[in-house]
């Protein structure tokens, strides 16, 4: 995921300014099934500390261990890892070991297309036989068509494999209110990785301070809700705890339709706002009304503000991986079969 990477190059440029080398290691394919999918990457600094995690805990020792000949004369590898004996999940890991350098270059690219809320892909080039190999690594490509090394690997060798990841921008939510229950559901959601946006109302303005994690703070009124706040991947809620507030925010949301719309209360509050917005909006296309989620959330039986946050988050992971909530007990073929990043 984008976020992830996001915090990989972090990270880099940390070990950067103390003078530590880098090695990324990537699962580029897997045989069965495993705790995370292809595409998972870790951080691991020449002082053993590591950023991410490619599995639950039992493959990192292992890729620390390998990671060593990297460090020392520079050359990419192969290795695999068996879980049908270790790590339970009855797969066998492809991972890709490179010296990880990232140029400057690479680096104010990639921000500014995860600012732009741009997708980029990551190419890894490599061969199943374990060992090493000159040849192997991996490149990042811009929407622009720009192309950056992760490390030494300039012109890649199309015989080998190749594994395309393509990152999309992180989830965004945009949470209109700010009381206390919006304070947890931001927490919660950036913790996730996702991009989070307050809207406070400007009579009781907030700062960043007030929430933790979140990426920007907008103190506005309804009248001034911008297009530019709500795209294709991004979750709106609505908990103003302002019936005013929220008939008005409601109003604007008809004309951008957010993939997901959360409204907090109980359904005759709901009614009551749907009843109302249809007597000033009558040609408002009835599908809308489908739309949003009211009471927002799943039934887990939530009741502290963090736990209804939990109901909420896992309602919109639903939606935009397309996937029913239901106990993993009931769910036929493998656990990652049929989600969509």
């Amino acid at each position: 995921m984008i976020h992830e990477l996001d915090n990989i190059i972090d990270d880099f440029v940390t070990a950067g300014q103390s003078g530590l080398e880098c090695v990324l290691a990537t699962v580029v394919e897997l045989e069965g099934s495993s705790y995370r999918r292809p595409g998972v990457r870790m951080l691991i600094r020449e002082d053993d500390q590591m950023t991410g995690a490619v599995s639950g805990g039992c493959v990192e020792k292992e890729i620390l261990r390998q990671s060593m000949s990297v460090f020392k004369d520079g050359s990419p590898k192969i290795m695999t890892y068996d879980g049908r004996y270790r790590l339970g999940c009855e797969g066998i890991l492809f991972i890709l070991i490179e010296k990880f350098c990232p140029s400057e270059a690479l680096i104010l690219a990639f921000k500014s297309s995860v600012e732009k809320r741009s997708p980029v892909l990551v190419k890894s080039y490599y061969s199943r036989q374990e060992g090493t190999n000159e040849a192997f690594g991996s490149h990042l490509i811009l929407e622009s068509g720009q192309v950056f090394p992760f490390g030494t690997l300039q012109k890649p060798d199309r015989k080998l494999d190749c594994f395309t990841d393509e990152l999309k921008p992180s989830l965004k939510l945009l949470i209109i209110g700010a009381e206390h229950d919006a304070v947890e559901l931001s927490s919660l959601a950036a913790s996730c990785g996702w991009q989070v946006t307050i809207i406070a109302p400007s009579s009781d303005p907030r700062e960043p301070k007030h929430f933790p994690g979140a990426g920007e703070i907008i103190n506005s009124a309804p009248e001034f809700f911008s297009s530019d706040w709500v795209d294709i991947r991004t979750a709106v809620v609505l908990m103003t705890h302002s019936y005013v507030l929220d008939l008005q925010y409601m109003m604007k949301l008809v004309e951008h339709r957010p993939r997901y719309l959360g409204l907090l209360g109980p359904r005759t509050r709901r009614e009551k706002l749907f009843e109302e917005l249809w007597g000033q909006l009558p040609e408002i296309d009835t599908e809308f009304f489908d739309s949003v989620s009211g009471p927002a959330g799943i039934n887990i039986g939530a009741e502290t503000p963090r736990e209804i946050a939990i109901s909420v988050v896992g309602e919109i992971l639903s939606v935009f991986r397309e996937q029913e909530p239901k106990p993993l007990k009931d769910k036929v073929g493998r656990i990652h079969s049929g989600v969509k990043l």
